[in-house]
């Protein structure tokens, strides 16, 4: 009934408008917006089109209205000769105007008037929603720009694609590409080794018809050319409100803010809908009657729509914000009224702060396949860069399972509470309230200890060994902190590919999806198994028992991976030797070091390193010990990393001469803890 009342008024509402339209006469003076306007020599501005500085008086009785001439958006500047459309904050040269085909030919001004063949792209193309212009899906292709790439010459981007080597090209800081965007897969990892990617539209019959020498000459001058001949937009008269207008031989008339005055007719009048008002009464009649049914039927269905969104929305509830809400408050789905739900280990805090889906959509490029850098704990991570200029590492969950819903919320709980150095810096997180569940972390751009060791940057041996020691001493000092904070945490997938490299190969431990609490006064939790093959402590997958040990066993075979530069699982080496911490055990104690740890590290050139890695090997024999309790803690792991680093070897240090250890979480945060971090983000 409610719904029926609402409908009436709006009936009642549209019927007073359209007789106070039909009493009322509005004029204009058909001479303040000329028809026609050369500009830019082959360049006709006419309606929809219209000279920026070109407006009109309406008057009606009891208002005065100004009018745009032509469609909102579709301003021209005629200055210098030169027909300038403004898109945005950007401006683009108006080459030429198709009113048949409704097609309108721009250029980027900054390309037009850099001169010269090697123009610098500095922008994407971004079209308001406010105007009636569309890039022309059609007509229009894509040139990508890769900018500031810092490849070596053992890992160049894949063939055929040369770089930029145009004389007159204004880049300095870097190697930089550009291609046709659909000849770059999306999975292509070089991309992400460039500090901007810049997407631009260009004709497409003139990149499509470029003969064999496409690809050099495209790389050359070949580029500038195509963009200085610009790309089409197209406008759609019949999309919009005023058809009925234009089909009687009026044309459209808004106000500044953009919405529709009424009809200009020949005769100086502005009516409503169209010009035919007074002189086929009867045809309009029908015409109004049949626009106010489809209004009533468009309006039903709105509402309609409307609630059955707000339904699915109450629904999906269950699969992401209902589901945070149950886990944060202590329990889960599968479990509710848990009370010590150690599982979980969720705790809310009150200092993660909240961004909204839409600037996390803007910072990623609405998530695009070239800004995608890898896949975490749970989720694909995407490089972006905040309003603010922060460039950061968005994690986007994959689905809204019971068990991904606590992962994302326990990691966004654990995070929030820490700071140390050697962790990944946690910025914050989507609301409960979101359409996406999204993590937002500080970007590390140096990759995974992983890539480095036997992945794809292996090839640059850009960790020699005192690099890998001091990767060790920082990872250890980075879960000597975790154990450390009460109540402890044990990171529980501690592994290579979780232990990120920033620009100065500074560690950043991340990934805590797997990561538990341990409440006071437990020697343990029970969970059920998680973790990764090759770095599972054996006596937590027999027992279901997570300790700080746990870890310990992991980071021992984090050591080996170190001293060998071989993966945890490889298939292909001899069958006793596939899980590499059962290969470590096994050659310490035959004293065969030599045939696990890579001697291209210096092992039988160098004393000093020949040392230090059996030293380092001795240790991770201790850390991967079948029995948890004969492994050490890792402070002691931590010291005794240091000792080597520091050249001391077997000696014994005073007390006063230890290396730091890690302090307790009141110090830690009193020398970390900065809130401006996450609060300085824009949460609009």
């Amino acid at each position: 009934m409610a719904l029926l009342a609402v409908v009436a008024r709006l009936l009642l509402a549209a019927a007073s408008l359209a007789a106070t339209r039909a009493a009322g006469e509005a004029y204009y003076n058909p001479s303040a917006c000329r028809p026609s306007v050369p500009c830019g020599g082959s360049v006709e501005v006419r309606y929809p089109f219209f000279l920026a500085s070109a407006d009109m008086a309406i008057d009606a009785d009891g208002y005065t209205a100004h009018s745009y001439c032509g469609y909102p958006g579709m301003a021209v500047a005629c200055d210098g000769g030169r027909a300038t459309l403004r898109l945005k904050d950007s401006n683009y040269t108006v080459l030429a105007i198709d009113y048949d085909k409704h097609t309108v030919t721009v250029a980027d001004a900054d390309v037009v008037d850099g001169g010269g063949g090697c123009p610098r792209v500095k922008h994407n193309v971004s079209v308001p929603v406010e105007t009636w212009l569309n890039l022309s899906t059609t007509a229009n292709d894509n040139l990508a720009f890769y900018f500031g790439c810092a490849f070596t010459a053992a890992a160049p981007p894949p063939p055929p694609i040369p770089p930029i080597n145009c004389s007159g090209f204004p880049e300095r800081d870097g190697v930089s590409y550009v291609a046709a965007l659909n000849d770059v897969p999306p999975k292509d990892p070089w991309p992400r080794a460039c500090k901007e990617v810049v997407v631009a539209p260009v004709l497409k019959e003139l990149l499509l018809g470029s003969d064999d020498e496409y690809l050099p000459r495209l790389n050359s001058d070949g580029y500038g050319e195509l963009l200085k001949r610009g790309f089409q937009l197209t406008w759609d008269p019949s999309a919009g409100p005023c058809f009925l207008c234009e089909d009687s031989g009026g044309q459209c008339s808004y106000n500044q803010s953009g919405e529709l005055i009424g009809c200009l007719c020949s005769d100086g009048r502005v009516r409503n809908p169209d010009c035919e008002l007074k002189t086929k009464p009867r045809k309009i009649a029908l015409r109004i009657g049949s626009s106010i049914a489809t209004g009533v039927l468009c309006l039903l269905l709105a509402v309609m729509t409307c609630l059955y969104i707000r339904k699915r929305r109450k629904y999906k509830m269950t699969s992401s914000s209902r589901l945070l809400k149950h886990t944060a408050s202590g329990g889960t789905p599968r479990s509710r009224g848990s009370s010590d739900d150690t599982e979980s280990g969720s705790v809310h805090s009150p200092h993660t702060h909240h961004f909204t889906y839409e600037e996390l959509e803007e910072a990623t490029d609405s998530f695009s396949g070239a800004m995608e850098i890898g896949d975490g704990g749970f989720g694909t991570v995407y490089k972006g860069q905040l309003r603010d200029g922060r460039v950061v590492a968005v994690k986007r969950l994959y689905n809204n399972s019971c068990r991904r819903v606590e992962q994302f919320l326990n990691e966004a709980a654990i995070l929030s509470r820490l700071r140390h150095p050697n962790l990944v810096l946690f910025y914050g997180c989507t609301s409960s309230r979101s359409r996406e569940l999204l993590l937002v972390y500080e970007f590390v751009p140096n990759g995974t200890v992983a890539d480095h060791l036997h992945g794809r940057r292996a090839a640059e041996r850009a960790l020699p060994w005192p690099l890998r020691l001091s990767v060790a001493v920082e990872a250890a000092a980075a879960l000597a902190y975790l154990h450390a904070v009460e109540p402890p945490i044990v990171h529980r997938d501690v592994k290579t590919t979780n232990i990120l490299l920033d620009a100065s190969f500074r560690v950043k431990v991340a990934d805590f999806g797997l990561s538990r609490l341990v409440p006071p006064d437990a020697t343990h939790v029970s969970t059920a198994p998680q973790g990764t093959p090759g770095y599972v402590d054996p006596e937590y997958h027999q027992c279901y028992q997570l300790t700080d040990r746990s870890d310990v066993y992991s980071f021992g075979v984090v050591l080996v991976e170190l001293i060998s530069s071989k993966p945890a699982v490889d298939v292909t080496r001899g069958p006793g030797e596939i899980n590499l911490a059962g290969m470590a055990v096994s050659k310490i104690q035959q004293c065969q070091l030599e045939q696990l740890v890579d001697l291209g590290l210096g092992y039988g050139s160098d004393e000093a390193t020949r040392k230090a890695m059996t030293m380092v090997a001795e240790l991770a024999f201790r850390c991967l010990q079948q029995n948890g309790e004969m492994r050490p803690p890792i402070k002691e792991v931590f010291d005794t990393l240091r000792s080597i680093q520091e050249g001391g070897f077997a000696k014994e240090k005073r007390k006063e001469d230890a290396p730091d250890a890690p302090r307790s979480p009141n110090t830690v945060h009193a020398l970390w803890d900065s809130m401006s971090t996450t609060t300085s983000v824009s949460s609009q």
